[in-house]
């Protein structure tokens, strides 16, 4: 259509312009996901420990078997050092417990939550150990 080469150089003024904003804003966005994410490299610095609490089976417990099968490698790769446990007990509720310094404990139901609930509830006990630092 424009010549045999498929290079930037053989488009159209146009066409250039178009595909130069589309670069950056695709870089923007990753950079925007890269700084949205940044906290998951934050847990050890912030948390003692990381429990899970979940059922096999149930339905309730579903969106956060589903998480954790997604996540623990990552947030695992991301803070080696951070025990992060994973419990199962036939009939419980699902929660997420989060220990801090001096043994302070928060837990957060997730029962009825989403993934992406389940993550922002992670991000703010992960906050909450940097607020208890200060």
């Amino acid at each position: 259509m424009y010549g045999n080469a498929n290079t930037a150089a053989s488009l159209p003024h146009h066409l250039k312009l178009e595909s130069k904003l589309s670069k950056s804003l695709f870089k923007a966005e990753k950079t925007r996901q890269r700084e949205a994410m940044a906290w998951r490299g934050q847990l050890a610095k912030n948390l003692k420990e990381l429990r899970f609490l979940m059922c096999q089976s149930s339905p309730a417990s579903q969106a956060t078997r589903t998480f954790v099968e997604k996540n623990y490698k990552e947030l695992k790769t991301l803070n080696p050092k951070l025990p992060i446990l994973i419990r199962e007990c036939s009939g419980i509720e699902p929660q997420l417990w989060a220990r801090y310094d001096f043994g302070v404990e928060k837990g957060i139901p997730l029962d009825g939550l989403t993934e992406t609930q389940i993550s922002k509830a992670l991000e703010d006990l992960v906050k909450a150990g940097e607020s208890l630092k200060a």
